[in-house]
This record gives structure tokens, C-alpha cells and sequence, in this order.
């Protein structure tokens, strides 16, 4: 069973696997998972989806705890916003990864696929108003935000469970479509999320035992260092306008086109 062995060599494939997946979160704030999924599957040689996948939600789970620490020294973290949308988000994260235990492998990563290419294509289209990096959840701004920050969080959550991802590519633009803030502060609050969608999905693959656990610990340690390596050059992009969009969109694109030729 893959979900328990790991010979020397895939503990360091899955090591370089780890920093790879820690330098996008920290660098963007998602697509962590969107590589880790793949790179389990074709690269360290796990073989079923599912252990693939509920593998790659217990490394990106603590990956992001380490690049949320870099983030909220850098102050670049919406706490409050964070707090709702995350709670929102497990709620979905729950019902979305007991579905897709369900359902085929395959499918599963074919339509992992499209929605990523879908995503990014979205993040690239113009939005209407100004960017608001000053945006807060206080009593007086709950009445505009929360009924923007709970849906869009239930709905990423739920995506994020039924693929099995932190589901960073899905964060980052619902934070930004709910509250209009900069991409560079939705990648840093993308990350409580990140973290909270990340370990319910993967204690619901583990009570299937649907984690390969010498992987993701393998995994974990590669993704400290390649975390703080990706949020110094997040912070190096952010100094210029729209880069860390193109880079966003572009990563979610392309890796979305893979899956989804693959899957098919």
C-alpha cells in the first residue's frame, strides 16, 4: 500500500517535492497543493489520486502555518478577515472532501484541471474599483463585508475539500472579490485558510487512511525552507505593479492544462 511505504529515494523526491510546494506559498499564497498533487503523482511516485491527494493536504497544511508566520511578520495578514472566511470555509471543506473520496480518481483530477484554468483566467480580468489595502472587519464594515467574506469562503472551502488542496488559487481571488484588497494582502490572509481547508481535508483522508504519512513528513521539511525562500520574493515582486498576478495567473493556467490533458 502507497498510503504506508516510501523507499529512500521517494522520501527525497518528496523532499524536493516539499521546498518546490513552500516557495509557491510563500510566493503567491496558493498553488501550493495545485503542484504538490501533481508532483506526488508524477514525480515521487505515489500511484492512487486519493493518497496523493490527502498526502498533499497534510504538507500544504503545515507549509502554510510556516509561510503564515513569514506573512503576519510582515503584516501582510487581514486577521479578522481571515478568521471569518476560514470558518466559513470548514464548514464547506467538510461536506466537499467527503464527496470527493467518491468519486473516481481521474475524473477528480480532470476536473481539478479545468477548474484551476477557469480560476485563473478569472484572476486575470479586470475589477471594477479601486484596490482597498486599508479594508478591515469592524463592526461598522460587517454589514458590506460578512455577506461577501461567508459565501465566498463556504464555496472555496467546499472546492478546496472536494479536490483535496488548501486551495490557495481559489483563496486569494475570493478574498479580493469580498473585500477588494491587494493581492499581495490576500496572499498573506489566503494562508489562515489555506492552513484551516488544508487539515480538514487531510483528517478526512487520514480516517480513510488515505495518507501516505513518510511522504508528507518528507514533504513538510522541504516546504520550511522553500517558504521563507517565497515570501522574500514575494516581497521583492510586490515592489512591481501586477507581477504577482501575471505570475498567480499563469501558474494556475498552466498546471490546470496538465492536469486536465492528463486526466482526460
Amino acid at each position: 500500500m502507497d498510503a504506508l511505504l516510501a523507499d529512500p529515494a521517494m522520501l527525497g523526491l518528496a523532499l524536493g517535492a516539499g521546498a518546490l510546494v513552500g516557495f509557491v506559498l510563500g510566493l503567491v499564497g496558493g498553488g501550493g497543493s495545485i503542484l504538490a498533487v501533481p508532483l506526488l503523482l508524477y514525480v515521487v511516485g505515489v500511484e492512487s489520486p486519493h493518497v496523493a491527494i490527502g498526502t498533499a493536504a497534510v504538507g500544504v497544511a503545515v507549509n502554510a502555518l510556516t509561510g503564515l508566520a513569514a506573512h503576519a511578520r510582515a503584516g501582510t495578514v487581514k486577521w479578522p478577515c481571515a478568521m471569518v472566511f476560514s470558518a466559513a470555509g470548514v464548514l464547506g471543506a467538510v461536506g466537499g472532501s467527503s464527496l470527493g473520496k467518491a468519486v473516481d480518481g481521474a475524473t477528480l483530477i480532470a476536473a481539478f484541471g479545468v477548474a484551476m484554468m477557469l480560476i485563473g483566467v478569472w484572476t486575470l480580468v479586470p475589477r471594477a474599483g479601486e484596490d482597498r489595502p486599508d479594508v478591515r472587519l469592524t463592526r461598522s464594515s460587517a454589514g458590506e463585508l460578512l455577506p461577501r467574506l461567508v459565501p465566498f469562503g463556504f464555496l472555496a472551502g467546499g472546492a478546496a475539500g472536494f479536490f483535496g488542496i488548501g486551495g490557495g488559487f481559489l483563496i486569494a481571488p475570493g478574498l479580493m472579490a469580498a473585500t477588494r484588497m491587494p493581492l499581495r494582502m490576500a496572499v498573506g490572509t489566503s494562508l489562515v485558510a489555506v492552513l484551516a481547508f488544508g487539515a480538514t481535508t487531510a483528517a478526512n483522508y487520514a480516517v480513510s487512511s488515505l495518507v501516505n504519512w513518510p511522504v508528507a513528513a518528507a514533504m513538510i521539511l522541504g516546504g520550511v525552507a522553500g517558504g521563507v525562500i517565497g515570501q522574500k520574493a514575494s516581497s521583492a515582486a510586490a515592489a512591481r505593479h501586477g507581477l504577482l498576478t501575471y505570475v498567480f495567473a499563469a501558474l494556475v493556467i498552466g498546471v490546470g492544462a496538465y492536469l486536465a490533458w492528463t486526466g482526460i
